[in-house]
């Protein structure tokens, strides 16, 4: 079923994602999708293995590694690791990336992770390595939801996604996707999937 769905999003998402490609590269030098070498596109995945995870990058080339590194941006890499991981007013957010974000059109190449078995439609947020560890610190008692959700494939949509997005601290969000993971059925996707599009229609809690 993810296969043939993700096939299908894939042929109907195509006109989006190729105006998409061209327009990133024309308004802003390096990479279409986000660089291997960021982090951020480091995900951990079911049974706790780690993969690439495709996006359209809408941020300035090396964007995390600038946060890190460049002194102007100190104060910023404070407020994101004091943050769930994401901030809602980023500088290296270019002037495209804010409407690829908004109505989550840098998110459709997630799909070819779906036709590698590395995702599904519906399931958990795919976390970053970091933020895993460090939110755990953060919020103690979360480990055993932790536990929970890396029984499941992350997804592209899922019970998070689809209720408030990054209005959603980790301590609660990772609460859902621990829920989604053992209470997971066909019908419970099927919700979550119907509601996937008005939630990208109104880009309600994208940052």
């Amino acid at each position: 079923m993810d296969i043939l769905l993700s096939l299908i999003l894939i042929i109907l998402f195509s006109p989006i994602m190729l105006a998409a490609i061209v327009i990133i590269a024309i308004t802003s030098p390096g990479p279409v999708l986000v660089e291997r070498t960021n982090k951020t596109a480091q995900r951990v995945g079911k049974k706790g293995k780690i993969f690439y995870h495709y996006k359209f990058r809408s941020m300035i080339p090396n964007a995390y590694h600038l946060l890190k590194t460049d002194p102007k941006f100190k104060r910023l890499y404070e407020e994101y690791k004091k943050s769930s991981f994401k901030l809602h007013a980023d500088p290296r957010v270019t002037k495209f990336g804010k409407f690829i974000r908004k109505y989550s059109i840098d998110e459709m190449p997630q799909l070819f992770n779906v036709l590698k078995g590395e995702m599904s439609l519906v399931g958990p947020r795919p976390y970053f390595v970091d933020e895993l560890k460090e939110q755990q610190q953060r919020y103690p008692g979360t480990s055993r939801f932790v536990k929970d959700t890396l029984t499941v494939k992350p997804g592209i949509t899922g019970f998070w996604q689809v209720s408030g997005r990054s209005t959603v601290n980790f301590d609660r969000r990772i609460e859902m996707d621990a829920y989604y993971a053992k209470k997971r059925s066909l019908m419970l996707d099927f919700l979550i999937i119907l509601k996937t599009p008005f939630v990208m229609i109104s880009g309600k809690g994208a940052v």
